[in-house]
């Protein structure tokens, strides 16, 4: 369920088209916003002053993905889960649903199981069609014995990316206890 590559060119792409919404989860101002102050001043329209808005900008995504990567393989590849959690509260991303989606699933590996529901949940309300999400709740729900409610996030998963998603199948194996995760 590794979707590194594909998490690193979303993001990038939202940095570099400078969308509100990445602005707005790495914590900067939006586009709109001028760095003038109240004392009437105009912002710089400097071609200098342009560009280190954009380096800061950029350098910015690079330190979270970055992190964020860094912690992924650290509960990943390493399987150090509690590692891979004091990563992830350096980025101080939490409302980012892959980030929040990590720190639930390093969470349910430790058996920290109402962490990793408060983490599930975090992360569908930043994004209520974040698959893997959907998919890692159908796990803990299977963990916890509940079927019937990991098959509703089974239905979910299948809504959002159909039934060949590798969310799916990993769920879907779960639920039919030929995997466990």
């Amino acid at each position: 369920m590794r979707k590194t590559s594909l998490l690193t060119a979303i993001v990038l792409a939202a940095a570099i088209s400078g969308a509100p919404q990445f602005a707005a989860a790495m914590g900067g101002s939006s586009p709109s916003d001028t760095s003038g102050s109240s004392q009437g001043s105009k912002p710089s329209n400097s071609k200098a002053s342009k560009q280190k808005k954009k380096n800061d900008k950029s350098s910015s995504a690079k330190d979270f993905i970055d992190g964020y990567h860094a912690a992924y393989a650290l509960i990943y590849d390493k399987d150090d889960y509690q590692g891979g959690i004091a990563a992830l509260r350096t980025l101080q991303h939490d409302n980012n649903a892959d980030v929040a989606t990590l720190f639930g699933y390093a969470s349910r590996k430790l058996g920290r199981y109402d962490d990793a529901k408060y983490w599930y949940d975090k992360a569908l309300a930043a994004d209520p069609k974040h698959a893997l999400t959907w998919s890692y709740y159908g796990m803990w729900h299977a963990e916890q014995g509940n079927l019937l409610k990991a098959k509703d996030d089974l239905e979910q998963v299948r809504l959002i990316c159909g039934t060949e998603c590798k969310e799916y199948v990993a769920l879907k194996e779960v639920i039919d206890g030929t995997r466990t995760y």
